[in-house]
């Protein structure tokens, strides 16, 4: 009988309990783009606040949820939606509420709420209502992460510290792991919890061949370095042989791509 095996294949699957916006760039491939500084440019950033009505007109003052730059968007949509006692929504909703001007008695300051416009026949909210509404907001306070259809994750340099336990006395050791070359798979899932703890954020390497940085003849696709400065049976054991991670005389990591394991010159890398 005769076995039959094709290309190595080697996937790492990485669990994060932090997502920063470079980190979710590089992982999705989305870019991240700063609002432009120009002095008068705003942009809307959505909110919802639960607020309650004041009885006397029946304006509605969001000045607790805004910064004290903020104003609510006049021209964008505003929504007003009842609560009842439980917390959820009735499904009912007001129309008839238009931003402040700051003009009148016991109304918001401008841009800072909303006032009452209904007639006589409209019915007035009482009590808290729940107001989805966006907010203008300097557009050199915020950054995007823009993810397109056109734009993948990128090839990767990968390098992971780790512990390897040694079996004869317990004992921790140092351990570098290396993938030279990595593929991010741009398909990922996050998730976020209804109840605001914070989740764990997974995605997965695909590793193809490739060169460490300090030698440039044998490509692989995983390194692992473990450091036992201990002389034992276990390292004893050990086949020798040319280390993928070596300092020739003279070595400069810039000129590099000319390095080989026993530092003669192996002309240029691969594609």
């Amino acid at each position: 009988m005769v076995t039959w095996e094709g290309e190595r294949t080697l996937t790492f699957t990485v669990e994060d309990a932090l997502l920063s916006p470079i980190s979710f760039a590089m992982l999705s491939g989305a870019g991240v783009v700063r609002g432009l500084e120009n002095e008068g440019k705003k942009i809307h950033f959505h909110q919802t606040t639960a607020v309650s009505v004041n009885v006397t007109n029946h304006s509605i003052d969001l000045t607790d949820a805004l910064e004290s730059a903020d104003i609510v968007c006049s021209t964008a949509p505003i929504y007003v939606m009842e609560i009842d006692e439980t917390g959820d929504l009735t499904g009912k909703v007001f129309d008839k509420y238009t931003v402040s001007t700051g003009t009148g008695s016991n109304v918001p300051s401008l841009g800072k709420g909303l006032t009452w416009s209904g007639g006589s026949s409209d019915t007035p909210p009482t009590g808290t209502v729940l107001v989805d509404y966006y907010v203008l907001k300097d557009a050199a306070s915020a950054f995007e992460l823009q993810i397109d259809a056109e734009n993948f994750a990128g090839y990767y340099y990968v390098e992971a510290d780790t512990l390897f336990r040694r079996q004869s006395d317990g004992k921790d050791l140092p351990a570098n792991i290396t993938l030279p070359n990595i593929k991010i798979q741009s398909n990922f899932t996050f998730s976020m919890a209804s109840t605001g703890d914070p989740s764990t954020f997974t995605f997965t390497m695909d590793a193809m061949p490739g060169y460490t940085y300090f030698d440039r003849k044998k490509k692989v696709l995983c390194a692992i370095q473990v450091i036992d400065e201990e002389s034992n049976v276990e390292n004893a054991a050990l086949k020798a042989g040319s280390t993928l991670f070596p300092h020739p005389t003279g070595f400069n990591i810039s000129e590099s791509v000319h390095d080989s394991v026993d530092g003669t010159e192996t002309g240029e890398m691969d594609d």
